[in-house]
């Protein structure tokens, strides 16, 4: 009996396994069934050690900055694909595994068997699902969903094997027989000896296993291909539905047509240099940074907010109450990833509107000894806010919309919080539940070694040197170079630009949106050919200098100047 290769375990586990993980796709839209390539990879993003999902994330990133991948369109999709590799590689094991064992133990394939090992393969991917999934289908459907899928897996696993092995067998019986025929010699019709070639049985093997393969490929290729891209599909419309469901249910609430524009600084003399960033940064590029492979979506008209704990008047608050029995307050907000470098992507402004913090607190009405809120999210995030930070600052506010409209899906619908002067870490979306308490409790990041206070570092980004807009100016040309520099809610009061190492020379400040956005800057610079670099740096509101030293975004935010080569 010849024995299968590893190899080829490992091939008929992750053929299998594609086609699993499309079946399972398609569950999770037909029925929400968890899908559980994705809520393992959140699982294990959990329960690593900090410093080890943080030294994958700067790997993550520094891979595509060294090739020019864009971190906020890609992010997401990268991790996306690592958790279908992750659970790929998971059932190519697992196929591999079984190859070897029976192999080993030089039995034939049977039902029995392959239920085990679909067992065995199941157990770490159900265990994690109910641990994590974000389901609406009962916890014991899930079970016996993903049981019999699994268990399904392995009677195919075990019938592709007994295939396999009977193509081998049949192969090595021809052999026999025709090496056997060998030893007795035949004559040819011209009374010849004729020697038979004894090496066609193991091309015969050869061709017959390929061919099984082939077909076993291609089968289960279609399986993915149709199961997945059904799944895609059913995704996308339940996605587009939700969407209008709730801009349906909530329109006599949202502000209609372009209620942003003016904006407060239309009539600034100091003109954004082309290829500068957009000031007002439109919801589709505006970054997106969650736990989970996928955001989570929560529905508004079922949604109820308790906030409990030290509080003389416990509330459960529907979005509803937070738009309608609130003042609303309208802030422009600059908000940044903790995690970006200098230069990051990773940063976007837009209008917020929300229910102030204060008069929420107010109505629930805080004990003596209440100090913190312990704010908890659908996606399993929790952070602690000091109650003297809210009580000093009557603009951190929960919201309900951006841009005039509902708060998007991706960014933490139905309710978030802001907090100015803070970068994003700080600030729980999707929120669940609010407990006032009198101990504090580190965050979820916090947990994870990342630092407790998280206050925005001022920096400031050359985004273009806008080599085709030179300025002629009688003889002299001027090159226009522009950026954002953004100091949190301290403001800034100077931008200054320095070529190839020379004097630092002041750029002009457009006036910002709101004393919390970043403010955009411009330098026209006397023309010159050749290589040149070009740096910024800036200046607090009350004149305190940048740092300038490079630091890791770990553990408080990266800092260091901006710099950008170009050729003249």
């Amino acid at each position: 009996m010849r024995k299968l290769g590893l190899g080829t375990g490992a091939l008929v586990g992750a053929l299998l396994t594609a086609s699993l993980m499309g079946i399972l796709y398609l569950g999770r839209q037909l029925f929400g069934f968890p899908f559980v390539p994705y809520e393992l990879f959140n699982w294990l993003a959990r329960v690593l050690p900090g410093n080890l999902v943080t030294f994958g994330i700067d790997l993550m990133i520094d891979t595509m900055l060294f090739l020019g991948i864009s971190v906020v369109d890609t992010a997401k999709t990268a991790e996306r694909v690592m958790a279908i590799v992750q659970f790929l590689a998971g059932g190519a094991l697992a196929g591999a595994v079984y190859f070897a064992v029976m192999n080993y133990r030089q039995v034939k394939a049977s039902l029995f068997s392959g239920l085990i090992m679909g067992a065995l393969f199941s157990f770490p991917m159900i265990a994690t699902s109910m641990v994590i999934t974000q389901s609406t289908v009962p916890p014991f459907i899930n079970l016996l969903w993903l049981l019999a899928i699994f268990l399904a897996w392995g009677a195919v696993l075990s019938l592709v094997y007994g295939r396999l092995r009977s193509i081998d067998d049949s192969a090595t019986a021809v052999a026999v027989t025709e090496a056997a025929t060998a030893l007795t010699p035949a004559e040819s019709s011209e009374d010849e000896l004729v020697t038979p070639d004894i090496a066609e049985p193991a091309s015969v093997e050869k061709i017959g296993r390929r061919q099984f393969l082939i077909r076993l490929g291609a089968a289960t290729a279609t399986v993915t291909v149709v199961s997945g891209g059904l799944g895609v599909i059913l995704a996308s419309a339940e996605r587009r539905r939700l969407e209008q469901a709730l801009e349906g249910s909530m329109a006599h609430n949202t502000t209609e047509g372009d209620g942003r524009s003016p904006f407060p600084n239309a009539n600034d003399p100091v003109v954004p240099v082309p290829g500068t960033r957009p000031e007002y940064t439109p919801i589709k590029d505006h970054y997106k940074v969650f736990l989970e492979t996928e955001p989570t979506v929560i529905d508004s008209t079922t949604w109820v907010l308790p906030i409990t704990g030290l509080v003389d008047n416990p509330l459960m608050l529907t979005i509803d109450d937070f738009r309608d029995n609130y003042e609303p307050r309208d802030q422009y907000v600059t908000l940044t990833c903790i995690s970006g470098r200098v230069g990051t992507g990773l940063i976007g402004t837009t209008l917020w509107t929300g229910a102030g913090a204060q008069e929420v607190l107010a109505d629930a009405g805080l004990k003596e000894n209440a100090r913190f809120l312990f704010i908890s999210s659908g996606d399993g995030f929790f952070e602690s806010v000091d109650l003297d930070l809210i009580n000093s600052d009557e603009r951190i506010m929960f919201c309900y919309a951006w841009d005039g409209n509902i708060l998007p899906i991706d960014h933490g619908h139905p309710l978030r919080i802001w907090i100015p002067d803070r970068y994003g870490m700080k600030q729980p979306k999707w929120i669940t539940s609010i407990e006032v308490t009198d101990e504090y409790r580190d965050g979820y990041w916090v947990e994870r070694n990342w630092d407790q206070v998280a206050q925005v570092k001022a920096t400031s980004v050359i985004d273009t040197v806008a080599v085709d807009h030179i300025i002629e100016d009688g003889d002299q040309q001027f090159v226009p170079i522009g950026g954002i520099a953004y100091a949190g809610a301290r403001g800034i009061s100077a931008v200054e630009v320095r070529v190839d190492g020379g004097s630092w020379e002041p750029a002009e400040l457009r006036a910002p949106l709101s004393e919390t956005t970043w403010a955009i800057w411009r330098y026209e610079w006397p023309f010159a050919t050749g290589d040149h670099t070009f740096e910024v740096r800036c200046r607090e509101a009350d004149g305190t200098p940048q740092i300038e030293e490079e630091s890791d975004a770990r553990p408080d935010g990266s800092s260091g100047i901006h710099s950008q080569d170009t050729s003249l």
